[in-house]
């Protein structure tokens, strides 16, 4: 046992020597300080826990240099999936295809008649969409974040679709798209 102190007590001490390097290792990579030392106290949790895969110890750093690498590999790893997710949602929240006038003119105009039909709050964002208001704008207006607002949005139309989807059969299935009800926009 006393030998093995003396091995965690060495163990240590390296590791306070060389923490000033792995640290500057990791801020080199992750440009933040605050990421690179959460990267580094992960790498270095691993290490402890596999200390005993470690056979010879003059291979020390290197060792610790490697686990520390393949922590920030996962970072950056992770990091880019998640930029992934919130690029996907941010274009599902969009306003894709409003912006050209010609299709908003062929879009038929019988949603008007069910905005009522809608919870208030989406029959307001959806009527804001509609004026072309900026977002800050209406977001202000509401009190809520530009965030929410486009979280509400989404709601409304998925509201919105359903029911056209109830309503008027036919051109909602096929996007309302020269629609046959006779509601011209």
């Amino acid at each position: 046992m006393r030998a093995e102190r003396n091995a965690l007590d060495d163990l240590n001490e390296r590791l306070v020597e060389h923490l000033g390097a792995l640290t500057a290792f990791a801020r080199r990579r992750l440009n933040d300080p605050d990421l690179a030392a959460d990267v580094l106290q992960e790498s270095l949790v691993k290490a402890l826990s596999k200390v005993d895969q470690l056979e010879d110890e003059d291979r020390l750093l290197p060792w610790l240099y490697r686990i520390l690498r393949r922590t920030i590999i996962d970072t950056h790893r992770a990091k880019g999936v998640e930029r992934e997710r919130i690029a996907r949602i941010e274009a599902e929240l969009s306003d894709d295809g409003w912006e050209e006038p010609a299709l908003r003119e062929e879009v038929c105009g019988c949603y008007r008649a069910l905005l009522p039909t809608l919870k208030p709050e989406y029959a307001e964002v959806l009527e804001a969409d509609l004026g072309e208001e900026p977002t800050q704008e209406v977001a202000d207006r509401l009190g809520i974040t530009p965030g929410n607002l486009k979280v509400r949005r989404h709601r409304a139309r998925k509201q919105l679709r359903q029911r056209l989807e109830e309503t008027c059969r036919m051109c909602a299935a096929h996007g309302c798209l020269d629609c046959t009800c006779g509601e011209a926009s």
